[in-house]
């Protein structure tokens, strides 16, 4: 049924701008897809006897879209490792290896998913395990909430427990499988999903850039550059490689579909390939505070001679929050911390279509525009007391956006939607 979402409507320009109605209104057709969006006054006649939910003044924006997540890692916040290399081998890998049991990952999926919606993150890229029974799982979840969600198993043969390695011939097997069955199925997506240079042999690698090259439409995720130890460990690893980008495009893996969570320390040479290729960069700024990793500039990427595109994301379960908000509100300590001051409508740009142009869905999500699902999450500037106390103060929409992104969390969340469907409320 066609059905009127009302508050105060908030969306983003492909430049980067706000497009606001104090009194807006979202109608969406039977299909999930917004059929007129604009001021209240100004709804057609014919859409006026349609159902309503009347949000009053709180914020009806684009869902959330997340970046770069870890599924199989949904309850691993918080764990105290000494380092990355450290927080895998002594929690990750160990946590990893529940998902070859199809019932467990069945079961986690559903609680992944629901706990994303909590958050008002309505589509996303996600990692999962080496097991296609992660994969099939978590892909099988989203389907059925009719989400907008791009995974795919890690490809991991070396450098890790026996129980979350495959083999090279088992990860391109079970790599197509997924990418068959799931690709295109609903507003599903495959993604090849090298864990990272360090867990795979180079005959993976090799493998996974062909799998890149021949699967169409498939995106490609996978790390880099995250910490010193890291990238130590990939050059003794990789010795004829003039860097550790440049291992990546020795196999075939850079590239316009090529996403890369962190992107911390890279030099003028790779960023300068990487924005050749048209790659992205995933910001992971509470995963990189939280692990120690390092704080990454989005001005060295953003350089005009040789610009990278950027992405931002909660990297849960090294990321300490499922909540974009949380994210965002890091983001800018990270980046004024460098000397840079980004702008709230920056970052929510970046968090709803900026994210779905990196992720190839903008033509399907990431603003509140005909045609496209209406994915949206609802914002309380009033959910907390000191979120209610700010907006005493609060005299722009800009005041009211920065606070929410400063000391919001899944508590502003009010509703969220997907496809127009309802698949949050806040209780109470």
């Amino acid at each position: 049924m066609t059905r009127i979402i009302k508050g105060q409507t908030l969306s983003f320009t492909a430049e980067g701008t706000a497009l606001h109605e104090q009194k807006g209104a979202v109608v969406v057709g039977d299909d999930g897809t917004i059929l007129w969006s604009g001021p209240q006054p100004m709804l057609p006649h014919g859409f006026r006897q349609a159902e309503v939910d009347d949000h009053g003044a709180m914020i009806v924006m684009p869902g959330f879209i997340d970046a770069h997540i870890h599924f199989p890692q949904y309850r691993m916040l918080a764990a105290p490792g000494k380092d990355l290399l450290d927080w895998l081998t002594r929690f990750t890998f160990p946590e990893e290896s529940r998902y070859a049991d199809a019932a467990y990952a069945a079961s986690a999926a559903e609680v992944f998913v629901d706990r994303l919606f909590q958050h008002g993150t309505t589509a996303a890229l996600a990692f999962c395990s080496a097991h296609k029974t992660c994969a099939d799982a978590l892909f099988a979840a989203a389907h059925r909430h009719g989400m907008a969600l791009i995974t795919g198993k890690s490809m991991m043969d070396r450098h890790a427990i026996p129980a979350v390695q495959d083999t090279v011939e088992s990860s391109v097997r079970d790599t197509e499988d997924l990418h068959s069955t799931w690709h295109g199925k609903g507003r599903l997506r495959h993604a090849v999903t090298p864990r990272f240079a360090v867990t795979s042999s180079e005959a993976q690698l090799t493998a996974a850039g062909e799998l890149f090259r021949h699967l169409p439409g498939a995106l490609m995720q996978t790390h880099l550059s995250e910490s010193h130890g890291e990238i130590a460990l990939v050059a003794k690893l990789f010795p004829d490689a003039k860097d550790y980008t440049d291992v990546y495009d020795r196999f075939g893996l850079l590239g316009e579909r090529s996403l890369f969570a962190h992107g911390i320390h890279l030099s003028e040479r790779e960023c300068a390939r990487l924005s050749e290729a048209g790659a992205t960069i995933v910001h992971c700024p509470t995963s990189n505070t939280f692990l120690g990793s390092g704080l990454m500039s989005m001005p060295h990427l953003r350089k005009e001679t040789r610009p990278v595109s950027i992405g931002i994301a909660t990297d849960v379960g090294g990321g300490t929050s499922y909540s974009m908000l949380a994210t965002l509100g890091e983001a800018y300590k990270v980046q004024i911390l460098g000397g840079y001051k980004p702008t709230d409508v920056e970052l929510l740009a970046m968090a709803t279509r900026g994210n779905a142009e990196r992720l190839r869905i903008d033509h399907e999500t990431g603003a509140i525009e005909v045609g496209k699902f209406a994915d949206l999450v609802v914002l309380d500037p009033h959910a907390t007391p000191v979120l209610a106390s700010r907006q005493e103060l609060s005299s722009s929409l800009e005041d009211v956006l920065f606070s929410l992104m400063i000391l919001g969390d899944d508590r502003a969340v009010s509703a969220t939607y997907v496809a127009g469907r309802k698949v949050h409320e806040r209780a109470g």
